[in-house]
């Protein structure tokens, strides 16, 4: 039986590195299909996300029409469609790895352990691990969470560090995992679970994207800063340079800023309302430094 686990984790393994091998360079792809495919997430507010009309939008989507633009200037290609993919957490990376997107516009954190599998452009924000509560719970840090149940998505960062805070200091949490954040917050919302925990930026992008904010409340001490960024496939160099160079030319033009203000500072879709959320020092001096470092 142990043989014949190893043999299937083996062609596993092989099917994805075959799967890499036949994935051209982004730029011929791009070039030569006449189309590049970005994926979007569903609830990533205000990253990545449906708008009323069904429509994605957000601040990593802006970006990536950015990167589209010079992408049509690199291929010649001004008559460049655009597709759209829905992705999830959970098949995020893979759909990359086989082809089926070409770049990755959500809210994804930069770690070591993904960079076996992909690679990152520059970081362009910074988050960590916050938990959303209903208002009403008494719930103020993760010490009140002892004993309880506590969600956060499948296939997240946030769901591996939580589990092993659980393990570390013996809180004795019922962690449970949930498809997507719309989910996670919908079993906060109807007591299946006392917290969600998750990035701090989305969790008061789905506080305020709720009907009634004010029953929510993002609380606790970040327990880990961690980077995000956009996703691209590996070996890659030409993609990367062109997609580092977007964000670099964003960044020193003021444009960058523009964006986030748009985004972060002001009211959003669909309901309009303001997330009041200024720029953290991280980000700030990542704007002058253009790293690429994960988080560990």
């Amino acid at each position: 039986m142990r043989i014949q686990h190893l043999n299937t984790a083996l062609l596993i393994a092989l099917g994805a590195s075959a799967a890499m091998a036949q994935t051209p360079m982004t730029l011929d792809k791009v070039k030569a299909s006449g189309a590049i495919t970005l994926a979007y997430r569903e609830a990533s507010i205000p990253f990545s996300y449906l708008d009323d009309k069904a429509q994605p939008v957000g601040f990593a989507w802006e970006i990536c029409g950015r990167i589209v633009d010079a992408v049509k200037k690199a291929t010649g290609r001004g008559d460049l469609k655009i597709q759209t993919q829905a992705v999830t957490s959970a098949n995020r990376i893979p759909l990359l790895m086989n082809g089926t997107i070409d770049i990755e516009c959500g809210s994804t954190t930069n770690n070591s352990e993904r960079a076996k599998q992909v690679t990152f452009a520059t970081n362009y924000f910074y988050t960590g691990t916050r938990f959303l509560v209903k208002a009403s719970s008494g719930v103020k840090s993760i010490d009140d969470l002892k004993g309880k149940t506590v969600v956060s998505t499948t296939g997240t960062t946030n769901y591996k560090i939580i589990r092993n805070l659980n393990e570390e200091k013996k809180l004795g949490i019922d962690l449970i995992g949930a498809k997507d954040h719309t989910d996670s917050a919908l079993l906060v919302q109807t007591g299946r679970a006392l917290a969600f925990g998750m990035d701090d930026i989305l969790l008061y992008g789905l506080k305020a994207s709720s009907a009634n904010p004010a029953d929510f409340a993002v609380v606790g001490e970040a327990i880990q800063v961690e980077p995000y960024a956009i996703m691209l496939r590996r070996d890659d160099p030409a993609f990367k340079k062109l997609v580092d160079d977007t964000l670099a030319s964003l960044m020193k033009s003021g444009d960058f800023e523009k964006l986030y203000k748009k985004w972060f500072q002001s009211p959003i879709p669909p309901k309009g309302i303001n997330l009041n959320a200024p720029m953290s020092k991280e980000l700030l001096d990542n704007m002058k430094a253009l790293s690429d470092k994960p988080a560990t």
